[in-house]
């Protein structure tokens, strides 16, 4: 059976109000038409004050997706926690659970960009210990009990669905990440592919006499696109993938690992990558095949801003040309 997931991040470069609103809109209808089709996933991030409008709210945006689907699943990968109240933080999230059933899948991240951090009015330096006092008190709101935070006694409500909370993991790709993680007895979400801090964070666990797993990209991670001539596709949307793929790069500094992060500075600099795929559905279908058992595909809509109608003409080759087929043949 092949999980089929969409990224939706919303830049549009020039971020021109009317179009941005054409896109949000689109953006629900692919939603409920990738429900429709067996998509089961749908993921979004947060920065804020980029140029091209990156999604910022991802909560909100949540919501709205819960309003237009019954099963899909949203997962913010992630939320820059210590740039929230964290209380706020844990209301937020409990009525989201409810709204959606326990349909949330969130990643606490503590972001790489010190604009944000200054925009936020936070503390970059203190980033670390931030996330940490965040993290405690989030856990200790969704109990619905009293407790100490900042020198005062507080209570959150109303508890969320998911008992004991809502899915939550830490992301990272540091050590000190996977370690504070096991502190707190949650799972990780690593940005890249780092196995090697699978061994650090199950010694912090068992030091600890904690339990929790790491989940990661795999090797050779990308998003795909298809369509019948891929080199056609290149010179369709390669604009729109490098400059999502420049933007991301552009906040990378070198101690930032992620299985998205691009060196490309040209359309055909991007396609040898293979970060970004225009493929054909035959090759797609083949792909998913060969993957086996729990096959994943990552598609991107909007990636880069590109046009609402070329969006939908991706996403319908994918649903029609590859979920069709592998229907009639499974």
């Amino acid at each position: 059976m092949v999980m089929s997931m969409m990224r939706f991040n919303m830049i549009a470069p020039g971020v021109d109000p009317a179009h941005h609103s054409a896109m949000h809109k689109e953006m629900l209808d692919m939603a409920e038409y990738g429900e429709k089709h067996g998509f089961s996933i749908i993921s979004t991030e947060e920065h804020h004050g980029a140029d091209n409008g990156w999604s910022p709210c991802p909560k909100i945006f949540a919501a709205s997706i819960f309003g237009r689907t019954k099963t899909t699943l949203v997962t913010f990968s992630a939320i820059l926690l210590p740039l929230h109240d964290p209380l706020r933080m844990a209301e937020d999230l409990a009525v989201l659970d409810l709204i959606s059933g326990g349909r949330t899948i969130t990643i606490f991240g503590m972001g790489y960009r010190p604009e944000e951090y200054e925009m936020a009015g936070v503390s970059w330096k203190d980033r670390g210990k931030v996330m940490d006092e965040c993290v405690d008190a989030v856990l200790k709101a969704w109990t619905g009990e009293p407790f100490e935070f900042r020198g005062r006694t507080v209570r959150v409500t109303p508890r969320p669905f998911t008992q004991p909370h809502p899915t939550l993991m830490l992301g990272g790709t540091s050590k000190a990440a996977v370690r504070r993680a096991a502190r707190f007895g949650l799972p990780v979400s690593l940005a890249a592919n780092m196995p090697e801090l699978e061994d650090v964070y199950n010694a912090e666990c068992a030091k600890l006499g904690k339990q929790g797993f790491i989940s990661m990209p795999p090797a050779g991670f990308h998003h795909i696109w298809v369509a019948d001539d891929p080199d056609a596709g290149w010179e369709e949307i390669g604009k729109y993938l490098l400059h999502e793929a420049m933007t991301y790069g552009a906040w990378q500094t070198p101690d930032i690992r992620s299985a998205v992060h691009s060196h490309a500075s040209t359309t055909a600099e991007l396609r040898a990558e293979g970060i970004y795929r225009i493929i054909t559905p035959a090759e797609c279908i083949a792909e998913l095949r060969g993957m086996g058992e729990g096959a994943a595909a990552g598609l991107h809509p909007f990636c880069g801003g590109m046009p609402i109608d070329t969006a939908w003409k991706y996403l319908s080759n994918y649903v029609e040309k590859v979920l069709g087929k592998l229907a009639t043949t499974s």
